[in-house]
C-alpha cells in the first residue's frame, strides 16, 4: 500500500508551449524589483531545475544558456555570471533526474536544495573575482525558500497534465 502522498494518475505529455509560457512567467518575476529581496528565490533557476528534472530531453542547456544570457543582459551583471550557473545546474539537475523523480515531494525538494545553493555559489564566486562588492550571507537564503516552494510550485505545473478523473464502471483499468 503506498503513503497518501504519491499520487496514482497518469500525466499527460506536457505541452512545449506551456513549458515555453512557465520559463517567461519565470523570467518576468526575475524582473520585478522584488527580485533583488535576499529571501526571493531566483524562479528562472527554480523553474529551470523543474524542467530539466521533468522533461530534461526538452529543456537541457540549451534554454538555460539562452534564459542565463538574458538574465545577464536584464541584471546588467557580469556577462556569462547566472549562464555559467544556469548551464550547470541545468546538466546537474538532468543527470539526477531519474532519481528525484523515485523520491516524494518533500524529499525531492531536499535535492534541489543543492542545486539552488549551486546557483548562488557560481554567482557569488563569479562576482567575486573582478572585486565587487559581495552580499552579505543573507544572499543565501533564497535557495531556502525556493527549496520550500518546491512542494506548491510541483502541484502548479503538473495541473495541466492531470487526466480527468472519468469512472467507467465496464473498465476495470
Amino acid at each position: 500500500m503506498q503513503p497518501t502522498f504519491y499520487s496514482s494518475r497518469i500525466l499527460l505529455p506536457v505541452r512545449p508551449w506551456f513549458i515555453a509560457v512557465s520559463l517567461f512567467v519565470a523570467l518576468l518575476l526575475n524582473f520585478l524589483p522584488t527580485s533583488a529581496w535576499p529571501w526571493m528565490p531566483d524562479w528562472v533557476a527554480l523553474i529551470l531545475i523543474f524542467w530539466s528534472i521533468r522533461e530534461p530531453r526538452r529543456v537541457g542547456m540549451g534554454i538555460a544558456f539562452l534564459l542565463g544570457l538574458v538574465m545577464d543582459v536584464a541584471d546588467a551583471s557580469l556577462l556569462g555570471q547566472h549562464t555559467l550557473a544556469y548551464v550547470l545546474v541545468s546538466y546537474a539537475a538532468a543527470s539526477i533526474s531519474r532519481r528525484i523523480l523515485w523520491f516524494p515531494l518533500g524529499q525531492q525538494a531536499l535535492h534541489v536544495l543543492p542545486l539552488l545553493l549551486i546557483v548562488q555559489a557560481v554567482q557569488f564566486i563569479v562576482r567575486a573575482m573582478p572585486g565587487i562588492v559581495l552580499p552579505g550571507l543573507s544572499y543565501f537564503i533564497g535557495p531556502f525558500v525556493g527549496a520550500a516552494l518546491w512542494v506548491p510550485l510541483t502541484f502548479a505545473l503538473l495541473l495541466p497534465q492531470y487526466q480527468p478523473v472519468e469512472r467507467d464502471d465496464n473498465r476495470p483499468i
